[in-house]
C-alpha cells in the first residue's frame, strides 16, 4: 500500500511538473505570434470552454489555418486539462507544424508525445511516417523515426518501407537514404525483401553497383530471398554501366533460384537484352512469357524484331512479325523498316519489295529504305525504276524523290538530277530544303559557283535554308573564288535560321575578312557563328589575333583572349606558343607573363626560340620575377636552355632584387658545368648601379650551405 501511495504521489508530481512546463511554454508565446490575432485566439478559446474534449480540440486545430495560432490553442488547452494531451491531438498538431516546416516546435511536441506512452502511440507514429513520406517530407519523417528509436518504440515495417520507397522515387540521394536505413536498423525493425530492394536500388542509382551486388549476396544472411524486383533492379543497373555479360549471368542465377519473373521484369529486361544483342536470352525470356501466359505488347514485339534483324536472323524476324499480326497487334512502321533493312543488307531487294507488297504496307518509310539501299549499292537506274513503280501506286513521298536525286547529285550527274526534279514537280511534289541542298552541293563539287549562288537566291526567295553540309560547301567555294561578300551574305542568311557552319568554312570566311582589312566584321562573324552552335577552334581565334597584331592593336588581342577563356577554348602547346609570341609586346608584356605561368602550370613548354624571346623580353621589362617559378620548371624539364639564357635570368633577377631566386638558376647552371659570364660574375661580386652590394657569401646566406653554388663561392673568393 505504501509503495502504491508513493507511486501515485510521484505520478501526481510528474503531472504537476508537466503542467507547469506547458504553462510556462504557453506563456512564453507572444500574443502577436503568427498571423492569428488576439481576437481569433479568444474566439477559439470561447468555442472550446463549453466543450473542452480531445475530439473538439482536434477539429479546432484542423480548422485553424495559422499554425502558430493553432499551437497557442493547443498549449492553452493542454494547460487547462491534462487529459486533452492524447495521441490524436499531438498527431494533429504535429501534422499542422510539418505543413509549414516548423521543425523546432515539431521536435518539441514529438518529445512530449512519445513520453505519453499511450496505447495507440506506435500506431500514430507509423501513420505520421507514412503521411510525411507520401508528401516527400523526409526530414520530418526521419525526426519521427529518431524519436521512436530513442523511446525504444518499434515502428511497423510497412511504414519504414514506405519512407525508403519515397526516398528512392524522389531521388533524395544515398546519404539521406542511408541515414534513414540506419535509424530503422537501430530501432530493431527487421528488413524484408522490399526493404533490401530499396537499399539495392539506392546504391545502384548512386553508381555503387558493386556495393549493391554485395548486398544482394548478403540477403540470405538476413533471411531474405531475392524476388523478381531484386533481379530487375540489378540487371538494369549492370546494363546501364555496359556490364551486360554480368547481367546475363545474374539472369541465369535467377533461373537457378527458380525465381519467377513478373510483368515488370519482362517489360524492362527484354529491351535491355535486345539492345546488347543477347539473342539467346531474349528468346528464352519470350518462351518464359508464353509459358506464364503473358502476351507481348507492341513495344516488346518491335524491339524483338529489331534485335533479330540486327543479328541477321531474318526468317525469325519475319516469323515474329507474323505472330504479332496473329495476336491482333498492328505492327509499327519501324518493324517493317527493320525487316526491309535486313533484306537489303543481303542485297535481297526484290524479296524486300515482295515482303512489303504481301503485307500490304502503305507507309512510305520502308520503301524509302529500299530506295536508299539501291542507291548505296550503285543501282541508280534500278532506283529510278522502283521510284516510278512506287509512285504509280501512291507509295512515295517527297523524301523518296530526294533520296534518288541526292545520289545522282553525289555522282556529279547534275543533268539527270535536274530531270528528276522536273518529274518531281510534275508529280505535285514541291522541292524542299533537301532537294536544294543536294543540287547546290553538286554545283559546288563541280566548281559551278555561279549556278550554286543562283540556286541559293531561289532558296532565299522561297524562305528555305540549306542543310549544314551544303551551306558550308557553298561558303567555302565562294571564299575560294574570292567572293567574300556573297559568302558573308549566305552565312548571315543561314545564321538567322540557326544553321551551324563547319570550323573549316568559318575559318575561311573570317580569314577572307581579315585579309581585306575588315577585322571588326571578322569578329562579328565569329560571334554570330558561336550563337548558332559553331564551336571555334584556336585557329579561328588565331586568324583574328594575327590580324589585330598586324594593325598594332595589341590591347584588342586581350579582349579576344578573354573570349577564348570564357568560351572554354582548349589550348595545346602549339596554341599556347603562338598566343605567347603574340603577347610579347610592350603593351601586353604583363599578360604574357600571366599566360606563360598558365601554360607551364598546364604542363606545356614553349619551343626554344619562343622561350629565349620570352626571357629576353621579360628581362628587358624587369618582369623576370613574375615568371621565375615557371622558368625554373622549364629549366628542370628541358635540357635545351643555353648558358646565355641562364646568364640573362640570373643577371636580371639580381637586378630586380630577387637574389634567392637567382641562386636557384645559378645552381642549375653550375650542375651542367657552366660558369657565369663576366657581366653576371661582376653583378654577383661587384657593384650594382653604383651602390655597394653585399658580398657573395652574404648573397647566399639564405640558401642551404650544402649546394653547388657554395663550390663557386670558394673559387671566387
Amino acid at each position: 500500500m505504501a509503495l502504491k501511495a508513493v507511486s501515485r504521489l510521484r505520478s501526481a508530481r510528474w503531472r504537476l511538473l508537466s503542467a507547469k512546463l506547458i504553462y510556462r511554454s504557453c506563456s512564453d508565446i507572444p500574443a502577436s505570434v503568427g498571423t492569428g490575432s488576439s481576437s481569433e485566439f479568444d474566439t477559439a478559446i470561447r468555442s472550446l470552454k463549453n466543450n473542452l474534449q480531445p475530439e473538439r480540440l482536434t477539429r479546432v486545430i484542423d480548422s485553424t489555418p495559422d499554425s502558430s495560432l493553432a499551437l497557442r490553442i493547443f498549449r492553452w488547452a493542454s494547460h487547462k486539462r491534462y487529459s486533452l494531451r492524447t495521441v490524436d491531438t499531438y498527431r494533429c498538431m504535429i501534422s499542422k507544424l510539418t505543413a509549414v516546416e516548423n521543425r523546432d516546435d515539431m521536435d518539441s511536441l514529438l518529445g512530449e508525445m512519445v513520453r505519453l506512452k499511450a496505447p495507440a502511440l506506435e500506431q500514430a507514429l507509423n501513420g505520421l511516417v507514412q503521411s510525411l513520406s507520401s508528401k516527400n517530407q523526409f526530414d520530418e519523417a526521419l525526426l519521427v523515426i529518431q524519436h521512436a528509436t530513442s523511446a525504444k518504440l518499434k515502428l511497423s515495417l510497412s511504414a519504414c518501407n514506405a519512407m525508403l520507397r519515397g526516398l528512392v522515387k524522389q531521388g533524395s540521394g544515398l546519404r539521406l537514404f542511408m541515414l534513414v536505413y540506419m535509424e530503422i536498423v537501430k530501432s530493431g525493425v527487421l528488413p524484408d525483401v522490399e526493404t533490401l530492394n530499396w537499399l539495392i536500388q539506392a546504391l545502384c542509382e548512386s553508381g555503387r553497383v558493386d556495393l549493391a551486388l554485395i548486398q544482394f549476396d548478403r540477403m540470405s544472411k538476413k533471411r531474405c530471398s531475392p524476388n523478381s524486383h531484386t533481379f530487375e533492379i540489378l540487371i538494369i543497373a549492370l546494363c546501364s554501366h555496359n556490364r551486360a555479360d554480368e547481367a546475363v549471368d545474374l539472369f541465369y542465377k535467377m533461373l537457378q533460384l527458380r525465381c519467377t519473373p513478373d510483368g515488370s521484369f519482362y517489360a524492362q529486361v527484354v529491351p535491355l537484352f535486345c539492345k546488347f544483342s543477347k539473342v539467346k536470352e531474349v528468346t528464352k525470356l519470350h518462351q518464359m512469357m508464353k509459358e506464364d501466359g503473358l502476351q507481348l505488347d507492341v513495344h516488346l514485339y518491335s524491339v524483338l524484331i529489331r534485335c533479330l534483324c540486327e543479328s541477321q536472323l531474318l526468317d525469325d524476324a519475319v516469323m515474329m512479325l507474323n505472330k504479332m499480326v496473329a495476336s491482333g497487334h498492328a505492327p509499327r512502321v519501324s518493324a517493317y523498316v527493320d525487316i526491309v533493312d535486313c533484306y537489303c543488307t543481303s542485297a535481297k531487294f526484290h524479296k524486300a519489295l515482295s515482303f512489303l507488297e504481301e503485307n500490304d504496307v502503305t507507309e512510305s518509310e520502308p520503301y524509302n529504305v529500299l530506295l536508299r539501299w539501291l542507291c548505296t549499292d550503285g543501282r541508280l537506274q534500278d532506283s529510278v525504276r522502283y521510284l516510278e513503280k512506287l509512285h504509280n501506286r501512291g507509295l512515295v513521298d517527297c523524301e523518296s524523290w530526294n533520296i534518288v536525286i541526292t545520289h545522282f547529285c553525289n555522282q556529279g550527274n547534275i543533268r539527270r538530277a535536274s530531270e528528276l526534279i522536273g518529274r518531281m514537280v510534275v508529280s505535285s511534289f514541291a522541292p524542299d530544303e533537301s532537294t536544294y541542298s543536294a543540287i547546290i552541293s553538286c554545283y559546288c563539287r563541280l566548281g559551278l559557283h555561279i549556278d550554286a549562288l543562283g540556286m541559293f537566291r531561289r532558296v532565299s526567295v522561297n524562305d528555305l535554308s540549306l542543310n549544314s553540309e551544303s551551306f558550308s560547301q557553298l561558303v567555302e567555294v565562294l571564299c575560294h573564288t574570292e567572293r567574300n561578300p556573297e559568302a558573308i551574305e549566305v552565312f548571315k542568311y543561314h545564321c538567322k535560321r540557326g544553321r551551324s557552319l563547319t570550323n573549316k568554312s568559318l575559318d575561311m570566311l573570317i580569314q577572307g575578312s581579315c585579309l581585306s582589312g575588315r577585322i571588326r566584321e571578322a569578329v562579328q562573324l565569329r560571334s554570330l557563328a558561336v550563337c548558332t552552335g559553331t564551336s571555334c577552334t584556336f585557329f579561328t581565334y588565331d586568324i583574328i589575333i594575327q590580324a589585330l597584331l598586324h594593325l598594332n592593336k595589341e590591347k584588342d588581342v586581350l579582349v579576344v583572349f578573354a573570349q577564348m577563356v570564357m568560351e572554354g577554348c582548349l589550348l595545346d602547346g602549339c596554341a599556347y606558343t603562338s598566343l605567347l609570341r603574340s603577347f610579347l609586346t610592350k603593351e601586353t608584356i604583363f599578360e604574357a607573363a600571366i599566360l606563360f605561368n598558365r601554360m607551364v602550370n598546364q604542363a606545356f613548354v614553349p619551343d626554344q626560340e619562343t622561350f629565349e624571346l620570352l626571357v629576353n623580353d621579360m628581362a628587358l621589362f624587369s618582369f623576370l620575377n613574375l615568371v621565375a617559378q615557371s622558368l625554373l620548371k622549364v629549366v628542370n624539364t628541358t635540357g635545351t636552355v643555353s648558358p646565355r639564357i641562364y646568364n640573362i635570368i640570373i643577371y636580371g633577377l639580381i637586378k630586380e632584387g630577387f637574389k634567392n631566386e637567382a641562386c636557384k638558376f645559378l645552381d642549375r647552371m653550375l650542375e651542367k658545368g657552366w660558369v657565369p659570364d663576366s657581366r653576371t660574375h661582376q653583378v654577383l661580386v661587384g657593384n650594382i648601379g653604383g651602390e655597394e652590394d653585399r658580398g657573395v657569401d652574404q648573397l647566399y646566406q639564405t640558401v642551404d650551405d650544402d649546394n653547388v653554388s657554395n663550390i663557386l663561392l670558394e673559387g671566387l673568393d
